[in-house]
């Protein structure tokens, strides 16, 4: 359940931002000619941010050329490098954040999150992508995301983590503030697993925390809901009620949302192994407790009505 969280955490923008800010910089002085250049993922997207939609509302559907997309860094997205926990440090990379259309999704594309280790250090990359503002507090988290319960290539028995939180920028907040989704498909910290942990944290140092493991084997699809609200956080899977906290076991800091796929450990050698976990959308809705039948026709109207992206979530 959850390793102590965590020594400084405080996460580097990817290396990708500085030419994205150069190439959208080159773009406004250009004018309003005809658009940027081409790839061979497609004609580069409009990088503005949508203005409207419904009120307090976060959504979006990953509808991107890549992690270097202009959109992806505009509509306030980034990928984790540099150092820091959890799992095996120095080891977050750009590398492993892709977009690719899936038959399996809802979607027409997803956010995939490679990781891939030897059972070496060295031969180790670990990813997250992570919103860059703290705009998020009480209110709904829900995510479509694809658990992984064996590696897309290589042996099993890897100690892997995939994971859908809100957390404070800070892990020294003096009202730190984490709520996680974390499947563990092989286990760690001593369980064999398969299981889903929901944790809901108070303090990262000394770790106080409370939790629920679901011993459960989860591979595939699923629709993740945390409800924070009203002086307690519920954790739903699927529309299945799994944990609740109260007390001080809620959010007092404003956070920022994020995915990551990562590994507790190096369990052995012997050979390269992929995971794989995905993601088709993300919503939230501030101050305001939204039933997972609601977001799914709320998800589904957006698409309908062909909006990859909305954010109006107040700024602090």
């Amino acid at each position: 359940m959850s390793q102590p969280r965590r020594i400084s955490r405080r996460r580097a923008r990817t290396a990708l931002a500085l030419p994205v800010l150069l190439c959208a910089l080159a773009a406004c002085s250009a004018g309003s000619g005809t658009g940027g250049s081409t790839d061979a993922a497609g004609p580069a997207r409009d990088a503005s941010p949508t203005p409207t939609g419904p009120p307090d509302t976060l959504f979006d559907d990953f509808d991107y050329t890549g992690a270097d997309d202009p959109s992806f860094a505009a509509h306030g997205w980034e990928v984790r490098t540099g150092g820091g926990g959890p799992g095996i440090k120095g080891t977050w990379s750009a590398d492993g954040a892709s977009f690719s259309s899936d038959p399996t999704a809802e979607g027409d594309k997803v956010l995939r999150l490679r990781s891939t280790t030897d059972g070496t250090k060295q031969g180790t990359t670990q990813v997250e992508v992570q919103t860059t503002s703290r705009n998020f507090l009480t209110g709904t988290y829900a995510a479509r995301v694809h658990f992984s319960d064996e590696p897309t290539s290589g042996r099993d028995g890897d100690h892997v983590v995939q994971t859908f939180f809100p957390i404070s920028p800070s892990d020294s907040s003096e009202n730190y503030s984490e709520l996680d989704f974390e499947y563990l498909p092989n286990g760690g910290w001593g369980s064999t697993g398969p299981q889903l942990d929901t944790v809901t944290w108070y303090k990262a140092d000394p770790p106080d925390r409370v939790h629920n493991t679901l011993q459960r084997r989860l591979g595939g699809w699923h629709t993740l809901v945390i409800t924070a609200m009203d002086g307690k956080v519920t954790y739903s899977l699927d529309g299945e009620k799994v944990f609740t906290s109260s007390g001080k076991y809620v959010p007092r800091d404003r956070m920022d949302i994020h995915f990551s796929n990562w590994f507790i450990d190096l369990p052995f050698a012997g050979g390269p192994r992929t995971w794989d976990m995905k993601v088709d959308w993300v919503y939230h809705k501030a101050g305001e407790a939204v039933s997972p039948a609601e977001i799914q026709k709320r998800v589904a109207d957006f698409r309908t009505a062909g909006t990859a992206h909305v954010d109006t979530v107040p700024k602090p």
